[in-house]
């Protein structure tokens, strides 16, 4: 039998309401114990909550929810306190003293939900990065991969996969029967037409790159004002700016959303071939890495020696050396303030083709990973003359659409998933 599990699933006190969540088969017990009784079901009551001793511990709202109709799939209570951080204690002690209760682990009521098939892993993916997005548009990425907008199209790939490996098993089972002659005729078309659609959800952006943000390096030789940029975009004083060449040694990174867009810019030390000092060159080097890893580069220094793709920028435009490059995208000044609300605007319309569409489900790299792996198998089996291979590599391919709900998983990875959530969630 499973244990019985509490923790406070509200934010951290003081709060106006506390929400304490017991789930487990013990969950009806704990609640008779503290209100002693057991209200009806789905119906929020009022309730005197009492210690051991008869003590008031509370006056709060309850509920009784029955399972597996619940969001664990098991029997579960809620107590809506008063948020003081003396009462939340006090209930919590309290709970901790029944026999068969214990506080929850991280992320340990949406793994039970998983395991009683309450929401599936992409579900629970969606939901772990709901949990953390931070602007808009990772908010409705998550919100749709969590509402299951994903894992509707796997079930639906799915069964399309299960009829096609049907007809080749038709075909080696009864293949001596005059009813079942062959594979159908549109056999490869359909395999064909299943695997341009999952090939069309692979082109997608990753949710690693919504996530972590679109990550913007300012780079450029010594004081061509990238400190002074990267401040202004991040909208703090976060890069120390001087006249002084060499003053950035290492990469400074400052996340920051823009329209609903998550940003991370990067501030990168001055780029020349010559340092006799370490720590600069080590520097430098650090910032040829973060060029590397860059989604876009903002290339300060002289017109065409910036890595390929980045865009030519003409700081400190109200200077007569700032103006000198020919072709820039956008002239501006730290100033003046010249140029930076369109660099802004031109940053945010480049991200928004990078990045997936708001309320689109974006596939993260184990997603990603494994709906790769089915679209090969499904090329496979359309290279097979054999029947019984290319039932083998429908058999693949189903396989990975059963790891990307969590049907196929291993503990590893479903430690490191739910280790992401809160405790309480």
């Amino acid at each position: 039998m499973a244990d019985t599990i509490f923790a406070l699933s509200s934010g951290a006190p003081p709060a106006a309401i506390a929400v304490v969540r017991i789930s487990g088969p013990a969950a009806g017990t704990a609640l008779q114990a503290l209100a002693g009784r057991l209200p009806s079901d789905r119906r929020a009551v009022t309730a005197v909550l009492r210690d051991g001793t008869g003590a008031v511990l509370d006056r709060a709202l309850v509920l009784w929810l029955p399972g597996p109709q619940t969001a664990t799939g098991e029997d579960t209570a809620e107590l809506h306190l008063h948020g003081g951080r003396a009462v939340i204690s006090a209930v919590l002690a309290r709970l901790g003293e029944l026999p068969d209760l214990r506080a929850a682990e991280p992320g340990e009521f949406t793994r039970r939900a998983f395991a009683n098939g309450r929401i599936d892993l992409a579900e629970a993916e969606g939901l772990a990065d709901l949990l953390s997005a931070e602007t808009e548009l990772q908010r409705q990425a998550a919100l749709a991969m969590a509402g299951g907008t994903f894992s509707r199209q796997v079930e639906q790939w799915r069964e399309r996969l299960l009829e096609l490996s049907a007809a080749v098993e038709a075909v080696l089972d009864f293949a001596d029967e005059d009813d079942v002659a062959g594979l159908p005729g549109n056999f490869l078309q359909r395999i064909d037409a299943l695997r341009e659609e999952l090939k069309s959800w692979l082109a997608r952006p990753k949710a690693e790159a919504l996530r972590e943000g679109y990550r913007v390096v300012i780079a450029g030789p010594p004081n061509a004002g990238k400190s002074t940029l990267f401040n202004i975009l991040v909208q703090s004083e976060a890069a120390i700016a001087t006249p002084i060449a060499g003053t950035t040694r290492d990469v400074l990174t400052r996340p920051v959303g823009y329209a609903g867009i998550p940003f991370l810019f990067a501030d990168t030390a001055g780029l020349h071939d010559a340092t006799d000092d370490v720590v600069e060159a080590i520097g430098i080097e650090r910032a040829l890495e973060a060029l590397d890893r860059a989604d876009l580069v903002l290339w300060l220094g002289p017109e065409g020696e910036g890595p390929a793709g980045a865009w030519e920028i003409a700081a400190q435009s109200d200077r007569p050396q700032g103006a000198s490059k020919v072709q820039a995208r956008h002239r501006i000044s730290a100033v003046t303030g010249e140029g930076i609300d369109a660099l802004i605007a031109d940053l945010v319309e480049s991200a928004r083709q990078a990045l997936p569409k708001p309320g689109e489900a974006a596939l993260n790299q184990r997603q990603h990973d494994l709906l790769n792996e089915a679209a090969r198998a499904l090329q496979a089996a359309t290279e097979e003359a054999d029947p019984l291979l290319a039932a083998e590599a429908l058999r693949l391919a189903r396989v990975c659409f059963d790891g990307l709900l969590g049907r196929t998983t291993t503990e590893d990875m479903l430690d490191a998933l739910f280790g992401r959530f809160c405790i309480g969630k």
